[in-house]
């Protein structure tokens, strides 16, 4: 944790210390359950740091438990993506690390508990036969209102010994993949349609990454995950506000169980703009090759942020200024990125690159000569000290810093205006070359060597200062540019396309989200960047080296985290 998290009042706080003040639980104890069927993206961050952060501001624990009870999505290759990303946020469970798989016993003893007591029934309905009985919803945006009563199975009044013998010949492999169900005996009048007798136990001829082929039947997770959290002891079972109509599930679990009465607590889940927090919405773009994995740095996973050149410090600070809340509500992705910008300005050194080189030739300046220039490694921190940058009669400097014919207020390199080469010297543009296509090749320019290095009379001040890389101790090196994944801020809104029919998010898929620069060009101090960690490209914005790079740095390659530009920074220092 760091002293900038956020650790304020909020709602989840004073439900928790309401259950201390009235002696409900003596301690508090959370987890965070995360299901491996996919790789985490930044919503589960919000999760995750609500998990822990209640745990350690009441001086409790947490888990980190695995609910990996739906063999068909789930695989050990997730769960070592999850503890990677978890630790890499910084959060540690030491020997609290669970899965709901090592209680397939314990959860078996308890539906048979259950059965014993005449609450739980064996159906032969099929799955669309359930839904049919159950009813059809008629629902707002947040809860099931209105629903006509749906009719109870013809399997609903069996004996006790019957479901009993029916529950043990489905876990012994008696029965066809979906012949029969275990279902809870609730009421299917309930006008919450989770309510309505739902599956407690399907038959999934399935092989579990961990448990092999040893059950054929597998627990569902309404039934599973109060049943988990209540043998934990987890007094404070918090989760995502979409889970606001299973708690009467969940606490009906736990009554005719006769467990632990652990108690769920539902927060707004984060919703950010220009992408989608989904972990099957993900899938989708990684399996039909939207991108080019689930680290791709244009996803919101921790992984793609990670290779993006996010920080830890920076989502956690993010995760914590937008608050825990009640309501849903989306938000603007220029605030992840003021709060990266803002952690990335003290701890990313500075150097020089051109990302579309133009020759810049310094015509007085002495041929075949090089010198050395002091650079500021970064201005927000004095302690990194200063660098040695080599300078000499040519130079690379960005494309867009000469203009033949300039707009108004346009300040850099054009024919008889001066600028300042940063670090360096004043000079003035004299002219340029061109080739036989009519392309501006080279840039010409003197210099005045009584200007180096921030030094100038009053009579030589400049109103541009631009960047540069010398030519002859230059790096090359890929650079990757990615903007927004979507070309709109809710791709999930479903609109109507031209042909009449619904859309799918991925029509709003910003195909102009990646551009690769081959032939960009660093100063030498780019070479010891370290991968993982940032550094500002001056005058362009950060970035970070990518895995894709060589070991022997032959072929550096620098994915661009974020621009200089903060329009969010602008609007929070105006308010």
């Amino acid at each position: 944790m760091t002293n900038s998290e956020n650790t304020g009042s909020d709602f989840i706080s004073e439900f928790i210390k309401e259950d201390l003040f009235n002696k409900r639980f003596s301690y508090v104890h959370t987890r965070f359950p995360p299901e491996p069927n996919g790789w985490l993206h930044i919503g589960h961050c919000k999760a995750f740091y609500i998990d822990f952060i209640m745990a350690e501001r009441f001086g409790g624990k947490c888990n980190l438990r695995f609910d990996d009870t739906n063999p068909e999505k789930e695989d050990i290759s997730y769960v070592e993506a999850i503890k990677r990303d978890v630790k890499w946020m910084g959060y540690d469970w030491e020997d609290r690390e669970f899965y709901a798989s090592d209680y397939y016993e314990f959860l078996y003893d308890m539906a048979v508990k259950i059965i014993k007591k005449g609450s739980a029934y064996v159906d032969d309905l099929t799955d669309e036969e359930i839904r049919e009985y159950r009813g059809t919803a008629v629902a707002d945006k947040n809860n099931i209102t209105d629903t006509p009563p749906g009719r109870n199975s013809p399997y609903r009044d069996r004996s006790v010994e019957e479901n009993l013998d029916l529950f043990a010949r489905m876990r012994a492999g008696e029965y066809p993949d979906g012949a029969r169900t275990l279902r809870a005996k609730i009421d299917m009048a309930h006008p919450n349609l989770v309510m309505r007798d739902p599956v407690m136990y399907r038959i999934r001829r399935e092989h579990h990454y961990r448990t092999g082929d040893t059950w054929c039947i597998y627990p569902m997770y309404d039934f599973q995950h109060p049943l988990s959290d209540a043998k934990e002891g987890i007094t404070h079972s918090l989760c995502s506000l979409e889970y606001e109509i299973h708690r009467p599930l969940y606490d009906w679990f736990i009554k005719e169980a006769e467990v632990f009465p652990s108690r769920q607590i539902e927060f707004a889940r984060l919703n950010l703009s220009y992408t989608v927090m989904s972990k099957r919405w993900l899938l989708k773009l990684v399996q039909e090759k939207y991108v080019s994995g689930w680290d791709d740095p244009r996803m919101p996973t921790i992984a793609g942020l990670r290779r993006r050149g996010y920080t830890p410090e920076a989502i956690r600070s993010f995760v914590s200024q937008i608050g825990i809340a009640k309501t849903d509500s989306m938000v603007d992705i220029a605030f992840l990125e003021y709060c990266l910008r803002e952690d990335l300005n003290k701890r990313a050194a500075r150097v020089m690159a051109v990302l579309r080189p133009l020759k810049l030739i310094i015509e007085n300046y002495p041929e075949n000569s090089t010198e050395e220039l002091e650079a500021v490694n970064n201005p927000e921190d004095e302690s990194a000290g200063i660098r040695r940058v080599p300078f000499s009669r040519e130079l690379w400097i960005e494309r867009d810093d000469f203009e033949e014919a300039p707009p108004p207020k346009y300040f850099r390199l054009f024919p008889g205006n001066s600028v300042r080469l940063r670090y360096a010297y004043i000079v003035t543009c004299t002219g340029f070359d061109r080739d036989s296509a009519g392309n501006i090749t080279a840039v010409r320019c003197t210099y005045d060597p009584g200007t180096k290095g921030g030094n100038a009379p009053d009579n030589k001040k400049v109103k541009g200062t631009i960047h540069w890389v010398c030519a002859a101790n230059a790096v090359p090196m890929e650079v990757r540019l990615y903007d927004y994944l979507f070309n709109v801020e809710r791709p999930t809104d479903v609109k109507n396309r031209a042909d009449g029919s619904l859309s799918d998010f991925t029509d709003f898929f910003n195909h102009d989200s990646l551009e690769v620069i081959e032939n960009a060009w660093g100063e030498p101090a780019v070479a010891n960047a370290a991968q993982g960690k940032p550094v500002q490209f001056e005058r362009l914005g950060y970035f970070v080296r990518d895995p894709d790079s060589s070991a022997d740095g032959n072929k550096l390659v620098f994915n661009r985290t974020v621009g200089l530009r903060d329009t969010w920074g602008k609007i929070v220092k105006k308010s």
